[in-house]
């Protein structure tokens, strides 16, 4: 049974730090014009060897750009939450009792991080809208953005199975 909880909080924390990286690494989109600097697009800078914040990502037109840092924000938040109140709940549920409460906390952090990632692949032409930024692939957070998504899942299912034992 250790070895079973241990496995439980490793991928629980797993899904949390590839949240907070997908957050704030600067990696979402990546541009590699010929002869130039490599270009990282993240949720709220571009950069090279400096940085300036995505164009228009304070107006109205970019809600979209709003959406996806308020769910992938969010998502963090709501992973590390579960787990608080994973490790409350393993010390104050009576034996026999299901883990339900982590479990809602966490596969709405799912449901946070699939949304992020869809906004942001459906609009993703809408981002980048200067003529240099058009001809990029998708980079690193993006793709761990795309894992935690299953992970965070997985993990609000197994709490949602697992029973509190001596």
């Amino acid at each position: 049974m250790l070895i079973i909880l241990a496995f439980i909080i490793l991928f629980h924390v797993a899904a949390a730090i590839l949240l907070f990286v997908a957050t704030i690494h600067n990696a979402w989109w990546l541009v590699a014009p010929p002869g130039r600097e490599l270009i990282y697009t993240d949720l709220w800078y571009t950069c090279n060897s400096t940085c300036a914040p995505v164009m228009n990502s304070h107006t109205v037109e970019a809600a979209y750009l709003q959406a996806v840092q308020a769910t992938m924000i969010l998502a963090t938040i709501l992973c590390c939450v579960s787990f608080f109140v994973f490790i409350l709940q393993l010390f104050r549920l009576q034996q026999g009792e299901r883990f339900i409460f982590t479990a809602i906390i966490q596969l709405l952090a799912s449901l946070c991080v699939m949304i992020a990632a869809s906004i942001y692949t459906a609009q993703k032409d809408s981002f980048h809208k200067q003529v240099g930024l058009k001809e990029g692939s998708y980079g690193s957070s993006y793709v761990l953005a795309w894992i935690s998504f299953p992970m965070t899942l997985i993990s609000g299912l197994m709490y949602l199975v697992l029973r509190k034992r001596k």
